[in-house]
């Protein structure tokens, strides 16, 4: 929150400030022709358009690149795909630069991968993909989806009704699909119009582009270590806490097992040798494996975005809130491995209303920040008293004000009586105010009960702007948004994310 609010850069955790349109520049960043000719490839695999084919070239003349990216997950993901992407589009455009979506394919938690959350009328359905235990801790990106995405597919055809985000589902999330192929199909299809670039570098060519970026985490272990220990330091002096917890003798690595696939934290011992699980190596048997087979070593959470940026010529960063809390750490990362910072920004935040919605938001005078701060059942009984025809409403306010003058009155006359009278007035007064409060209660839940509908409003509201007391932004999947606003949807998030100003924003859609 400091970072999004400041106008000025927070040094030394960040290279610029969040809003102020500071862009590394091309000439910092050198010639991209190899990335180019692996983007143009992979993208046409996705199903690339005309104006993300165009993109690639200005990136092989010399453009920079906007870039976003999260992990590859069933059906797409929650909403915040739509609002990273958007950003990242937003802000290109600004720099004149062209956007990148940088799939973290690499990543090995399946169950964050495995399921997506879709409404329908009255219910959050969670559609989740079942795996065989072979393919735990192996990187999500190279799991295929199997026969069983067949049945999620039937699911979600049935809660998002025939639309053409559907028909985009239907062609990317096939069996033989891995995730992160469905995911870059899904991606380049939704956002074919504004050009989107879509990356996955998971593979060896890609590795070998950010080789010197693994090789210095291997050679410079412990330095870097060192460098990430005086962060954490220096953060916590400051009254904040590290994103990522750094010990000593971790690293910045993991390593794909040869014979599992499953991708495993390397750890460095004093004596310069490695571990990997129950497999010892020396540092000299890594370099040989980033020579022979870059692809089996994996950067870290903090190492990644460095990684990323020895790849692409990345002009900024746009990154969710736990990732601009990685880059406090991996500031000193840039400048000791890669000896420039990219600056980071902070994607679009924001809460979606459709047209329902927002008739009933308005109908019970209710806000967001109203449902956010008040649980279900308290919001009900809010309803219900704001229901209750005026005859009780003035009876229970007449009851109510005449007993706390009453109360007040005798507490009062009480103390001066005697200070433990008094206090003892207060307790027994305090169980007269909640007899009066549970009247009040009981009224409201009469009328709750009279008015069906006051309850069911109150279940929808929740339901799509607040779902399980948590953002609607990081629970319900963007295909349910897709599928009922449109193409229109997605011009309309890029021109929202241009408005630059900190906090959440409630989006009212038509």
């Amino acid at each position: 929150m400091d970072y999004a609010s400041s106008l000025e850069p927070l040094r030394p955790f960040y290279a610029a400030a969040p809003y102020g349109q500071v862009w590394a520049k091309p000439s910092e960043l050198g010639s991209y022709a190899e990335v180019a000719d692996l983007l143009e490839k992979q993208n046409r695999a996705f199903g690339a358009s005309e104006a993300t084919l165009t993109n690639i070239e200005k990136l092989r003349a010399g453009a920079t690149a906007i870039v976003t990216g999260q992990q590859v997950t069933l059906f797409g993901g929650p909403l915040f795909t739509l609002l990273k992407a958007a950003t990242a589009i937003c802000k290109a455009k600004d720099a004149g630069a062209v956007p990148v979506f940088w799939l973290a394919t690499e990543d090995h938690d399946l169950a964050e991968a495995d399921h997506v959350m879709l409404p329908s009328r009255h219910e959050l359905h969670t559609l989740r993909l079942e795996h065989s235990s072979e393919d735990a801790g192996k990187p999500v990106g190279r799991v295929r989806l199997g026969e069983g995405v067949r049945p999620l597919l039937k699911w979600a055809a049935e809660l998002l009704g025939p639309s053409e985000i559907l028909d985009a589902l239907e062609k990317a999330y096939t069996p033989d699909a891995t995730y992160a192929e469905a995911f870059g199909r899904l991606l380049t299809a939704v956002f074919a119009d504004e050009g989107l670039i879509v990356i996955d570098a998971a593979g060896r060519e890609f590795h070998r582009l950010g080789a010197p970026m693994l090789r210095a985490a291997i050679e410079r272990v412990a330095e870097l270590e060192a460098l990430l220990l005086e962060r954490t330091r220096l953060l916590e002096e400051r009254g904040y806490e590290a994103q990522v917890l750094v010990a000593k003798g971790g690293s910045l690595l993991f390593l794909i097992d040869d014979e599992t696939g499953v991708r495993v934290a390397l750890k460095h011992k004093d004596d310069g040798d490695w571990t990997a699980g129950k497999k010892q190596y020396s540092t000299a048997e890594l370099l040989a494996v980033l020579e022979a087979e870059p692809e089996r070593l994996s950067p870290n959470a903090l190492l990644r975005p460095v990684f990323q940026d020895a790849i692409l010529p990345t002009a900024a960063y746009v990154g969710g809130p736990a990732e601009i809390s990685y880059f406090a750490q991996s500031q000193v990362l840039y400048e000791a491995a890669l000896g420039r910072t990219t600056p980071v920004l902070p994607r679009l935040s924001a809460t979606l209303v459709e047209p329902a919605v927002a008739k009933t938001m308005a109908q019970h005078e209710v806000t967001l920040e109203d449902l956010i701060g008040t649980h279900p059942d308290e919001m009900a009984q809010r309803l219900g008293a704001r229901a209750m025809p005026m005859e009780g409403k003035k009876k229970l306010a007449a009851a109510g004000n005449a007993l706390d003058e009453e109360l007040k009155s005798v507490t009062e006359w009480m103390e001066r009586l005697d200070k433990e009278l008094g206090k003892s007035a207060e307790v027994a007064s305090g169980k007269m105010r909640y007899q009066m409060d549970r009247l009040r209660r009981l009224a409201a839940n009469y009328q709750l009960q009279k008015e069906a509908s006051l309850g069911k409003h109150v279940d929808a509201l929740y339901l799509n702007l607040f779902p399980n007391d948590h953002p609607q932004e990081r629970v319900i999947g963007a295909v349910a948004f897709l599928a009922r606003q449109g193409e229109g949807l997605i011009p309309e998030l890029v021109e929202i994310a241009a408005q630059e100003c900190p906090g959440h924003k409630v989006v009212f859609l038509d």
